[in-house]
């Protein structure tokens, strides 16, 4: 009789909230809110918290001050108190160090450590639900606001997808200490893992990773929020062209996740995607897709060219303004 497979962890539940970093703290507080469409919630010296008209927690973005752009840090929620203190714990068997904080605005108490592949990321439980104000209660009691959008009206946090050195280092490390499902992985024959699409519950990714391309880690590529059709995306893009902000890549379609997507840079330089639809998976046994190449040798499903900037930007820049080697 074969052994039998390890059993699932089902101790993360979701893509929680993301600090991105910014050297114009107003015009990317601006970009969010008066373009992208989320909303401000609380503010400080040097941060300001946002949130989408559907996220049903207090805030999911923090943006803070700082002297280049790129990521704070990545935060997971857990399906539970003991589930963190079980994440925790798996975390420190495999050697990482980490450290207990009190918790910040919206949420409470986390546990915050380095991730392989560079970035600063944090698991935490206890969270804010938002309540809305008088005259912004929902006529559906199953949404959290009333629905009145502005800009492109982004809905919730979707996923993030991070650079690292060594992508199926980093796919191995987020999938045996935190339980995530590896949906996808792109492997170019007779090369190593360059990309890795994985999720904790059913969704096509709540986490892509991607190959660092230079001697450097903790790079960000985009962080994502989710539209709730293929016509938010397009109407999107109209509303970035009207005020000036220029789309880097899309509107199309994703080979892998199959989703519908945009981008474009905000103000402090860090990309940020418009992305709706994608495969769900519900099969407990799903077994992951490996690529070796682009479907047909087209970047996209539907052989929407990729631009370069796609592959060469990333925050904070390489090499960063303080000197480091090229």
């Amino acid at each position: 009789m074969s052994a039998l497979p390890a059993e699932p962890i089902y101790d993360v539940a979701q893509l929680g909230h993301v600090e991105l970093l910014t050297p114009d703290l107003e015009a990317s507080a601006q970009f969010f809110t008066d373009v992208y469409g989320l909303y401000r919630v609380a503010e400080t010296a040097d941060a300001v918290y946002l949130r989408a008209w559907n996220d049903d927690v207090l805030t999911s973005l923090r943006l803070t001050a700082a002297e280049q752009p790129g990521l704070g840090h990545v935060a997971w929620r857990t399906t539970s108190p003991q589930a963190l203190e079980r994440r925790v714990a798996a975390l420190e068997e495999r050697g990482v160090e980490g450290a207990w904080h009190d918790g910040d605005v919206g949420h409470g108490r986390a546990y915050r450590y380095t991730g392989v592949g560079g970035h600063e990321q944090e698991l935490y439980f206890e969270t804010e639900k938002y309540r809305a104000p008088e005259g912004q209660e929902p006529y559906l009691p199953n949404q959290p606001q009333k629905f009145a959008p502005h800009g492109a009206a982004a809905a919730h946090i979707d996923h993030i997808n991070l650079l690292v050195p060594n992508v199926a280092e980093a796919s191995r490390f987020q999938q045996e200490t935190l339980g995530f499902k590896l949906r996808e992985r792109l492997t170019p024959a007779g090369a190593e893992e360059v990309g890795a699409w994985l999720s904790v519950m059913t969704k096509a990714h709540d986490l892509a990773l991607t190959k660092e391309p230079h001697p450097t880690e903790g790079r960000l590529h985009h962080l994502a929020y989710a539209v709730e059709s293929h016509l938010d995306v397009i109407r999107a893009a109209d509303i970035f062209m009207e005020q000036g902000v220029g789309v880097e890549f899309g509107p199309a379609k994703h080979s892998r996740t199959q989703g519908f997507f945009l981008y474009v840079i905000e103000p402090g330089g860090n990309r940020i995607e418009i992305f709706t639809g994608g495969i769900h998976i519900f099969s407990p046994d799903f077994e992951p897709v490996t690529w070796t190449t682009e479907a047909g040798g087209r970047g996209t499903a539907w052989g929407t060219p990729v631009p370069e900037s796609f592959h060469s930007h990333a925050t904070p820049p390489y090499p960063v303004a303080t000197g480091a080697a090229s």
